[in-house]
């Protein structure tokens, strides 16, 4: 097995990238997805997120209202700190058990995870970058995600930059042109991850 990370910011097409290496045999795991699924109504994380903040955060299914969670936490530091000490160790706890599936295999595991930057791991033999322009990135969420361009906007800034994202790169997938061009350079990838586990085997 290999371990194999995959970022984007916010419209670079992680998710396209993540669909196109699944079709060549790699192990998803999904971040957002097990974030989504730890949050669900009544689960730990969400009664002990409701315990901190309140239960005005949650909706009369006792679901998660994540504008609610956003508002109080963007604007108090503290608070910020507090949601990640309750979801932080579920959420690692959860993709250690995932990956771990696969540890006596060779398979590529991918690692999909938005926040691979500003959380770096040591365990990955492999980073893939998916890379755009913000402004190109920007439009595309416009157009596709029908988002305000301010909200796009505010969302690209509260991310980790386009520079700080590359240096963390041991592949750089670029998503500047059509989708025949992404096929083209996730194929490249792709080859590079299979010799790779290969030489690990």
């Amino acid at each position: 097995m290999i371990i194999v990370g995959l970022t984007g910011g916010i419209g670079a097409g992680k998710s396209t990238v993540s669909a196109m290496l699944a079709q060549r045999g790699a192990a998803i795991v999904d971040a957002d997805q097990i974030a989504r699924d730890l949050q669900g109504p009544g689960t730990p994380v969400v009664l002990a997120m409701a315990e901190r903040f309140g239960s005005g955060i949650l909706d009369e299914h006792q679901g998660l209202i994540r504008s609610a969670v956003a508002e109080i936490v963007f604007a108090d530091p503290a608070a910020l700190k507090d949601l990640n000490t309750i979801v932080h160790p579920a959420m690692q706890a959860e993709i250690a058990a995932q990956i771990n599936v696969h540890s006596a295999t060779d398979r590529i595991v991918v690692l999909d995870f938005p926040l691979l930057t500003e959380n770096p791991r040591s365990d990955l033999d492999a980073t893939l970058v998916v890379d755009v322009d913000p402004e190109i990135a920007i439009s595309r969420v416009v157009a596709h995600r029908g988002m305000d361009e301010a909200d796009a906007r505010a969302r690209v800034s509260r991310q980790a930059t386009r520079e700080d994202r590359l240096a963390i790169a041991t592949h750089v997938i670029d998503n500047s042109g059509d989708t025949a061009a992404l096929e083209e350079r996730v194929a490249e990838v792709w080859a590079e991850l299979v010799t790779l586990a290969a030489s690990r085997s």
